[in-house]
């Protein structure tokens, strides 16, 4: 049936092998990059929420479920990447595994995770830039600061509407140019500003260990409410679906596997190396953070900048606003790079039209499809506040993790005698686990989120049963004439 017609493993390497994007990256690169993508405004922004609104101080513990959830995930996306090197991500290795429809689900699925949080990151972003530039004096126009219809108070005392987000338009626009120019300018722009911010939060936990309250962190597990996910071990749990919004971002190293050098090797230690960094200096962060200030009022935009005000250590909250901005700024240059992937492999799959597969002439970027990516970002960017989307991208990257799971076992099965130059260890628990994981996530996330998420779906099963499965046949036939080409000039 067409509708699950497996794209052929042979195909996907003869594209892996092409040139025609180019390998740039190392393993520092890599590393870097899902650093970039985990680290920013889930830590920075709704570590508060979580304390203040699910979890209490047991927000660490719903940090190592989330963190647990995506260690069994990222075994297996190791896996599949270093056996599929090949732009795309989730979407190509459910392609390759479960066929067609599956692909396609789950390529507009990861559109939630990359795009949607691209712009919900940038008015975060936009939020610590804000604080930065009035601490030295700078005050811009409070309309257009804010999402519209947003209430804001001015100094006088007065209230005004806001009209549009101009600062978080501003930093997509300018990370998409970034991304046009070229894959290495983009990764070494980010390598550096990832080492600025984990220093900035290895600066936060040292110092604010030493003015930690203890009696903050009583009770760890607050009463629930009689409500289920407001606090309580129900708490724990819908915190931990909410705060993975925190831990998505390690997968876009896959999305770059075709950019990567060696990517047999580089790609799982990018995966597995920036999974376990985050994770360790999430928990850290949680837990200073919590005990520097009672979790019923943590519930602000700028968390940790509260935090380090308690200390009142003068110098240390410019700082952590700096850290903050630079490390929301490379979690959206990552989603942008992710989106951009994953809709130029959709397009070569005859999914999306031809264009969004063109490549620029001299930086051998798809810079019609980052050009989209980034314009629509930008714009979604300046009319949605941070938390409209937050819980929509959580429920949409669990799916991706659940079939990614499920995608090793299959392919176990399927094609046992494919190089796998890394191989998910503890078969077949730990994809298994993992996909349990992931789902007893989602069942923690409120009921309106999975309407959300089926509209999102039939909005995405209309296009593709109006388009993309009419294309995707003589594409899948182009595609293997190409391979058996380039298996004969190789010959």
């Amino acid at each position: 049936m067409a509708l699950f017609t497996k794209k052929d493993l042979g195909s996907l390497l003869a594209e892996a092998g092409a040139g025609t994007l180019r390998r740039e990256l190392g393993p520092l690169a890599l590393v870097t990059l899902g650093i970039g993508a985990v680290i920013g405004a889930g830590i920075f922004v709704l570590t508060g929420t979580v304390a203040s609104q699910n979890a209490g101080p047991a927000l660490t513990l719903s940090m190592v479920m989330a963190g647990i959830a995506c260690a069994f995930a990222g075994l297996c996306y190791a896996e599949l990447a270093s056996m599929i090197p090949v732009a795309g991500s989730a979407y190509t290795y459910a392609y390759a595994t479960m066929g067609e429809l599956v692909a396609w689900i789950i390529g507009w699925d990861l559109t939630l995770e990359y795009s949607l949080s691209s712009s919900s990151v940038a008015v975060g972003w936009s939020a610590y830039a804000l604080a930065l530039l009035q601490e030295i004096g700078i005050t811009l126009p409070p309309r257009w600061v804010a999402p519209p219809g947003t209430s804001i108070t001015l100094a006088d005392g007065t209230t005004t509407t806001a009209i549009f987000n101009l600062p978080a338009t501003l930093i997509c626009l300018v990370l998409t140019l970034l991304l046009i120019v070229g894959i290495r300018e983009s990764a070494r722009f980010n390598t550096s500003i990832v080492i600025l911010k984990v220093t900035v939060l290895v600066l936060f936990v040292a110092v604010g260990a030493h003015y930690v309250n203890t009696a903050n962190w009583h009770p760890f597990i607050p009463p629930n409410t009689g409500k289920f996910g407001e606090f309580g071990w129900s708490g724990v749990l819908r915190g931990a679906g909410v705060i993975f919004f925190a831990y998505i971002g390690f997968d876009a190293v896959s999305t770059a596997s075709q950019e990567a050098k060696n990517p047999g090797r580089t790609v799982p230690m990018g995966i597995l190396a920036s999974l376990a960094i985050c994770t360790v200096l999430y928990i850290a962060v949680g837990l200073v953070m919590t005990g520097l200030v009672a979790y019923p009022k943590l519930n602000v935009p700028s968390p940790i900048a509260l935090a380090v005000e308690s200390t009142g250590v003068k110098w240390l909250p410019p700082i952590i606003n700096i850290g903050a901005i630079c490390g929301i700024s490379s979690v959206i240059l990552v989603n942008l790079l992710g989106q951009s992937r994953i809709f130029y492999s959709m397009s070569r799959d005859g999914f999306l039209p031809p264009v969004f597969a063109r490549l620029h002439p001299r930086f051998r970027t798809p810079h019609i499809t980052t050009a989209v990516t980034g314009t629509v970002v930008s714009i979604a960017a300046g009319l949605f506040p941070l938390n409209v989307l937050g819980q929509l991208v959580s429920m949409g990257t669990l799916l991706a993790f659940a079939i990614v799971c499920s995608g090793v076992l299959i392919l176990r099965r399927t094609e046992p005698d494919v190089e796998r130059p890394f191989r998910t260890p503890g078969m077949p628990w730990v994809p298994i686990v993992g996909t349990l994981i992931c789902f007893y996530l989602m069942s923690g996330l409120p009921l309106l989120t999975w309407i959300r998420l089926f509209v999102w779906l039939a909005v995405g099963l209309t296009i593709y049963f109006t388009y993309g499965r009419f294309r995707a046949s003589s594409a899948r036939e182009e595609a293997a004439d190409r391979a058996k080409t380039l298996q004969r000039a190789s010959a």
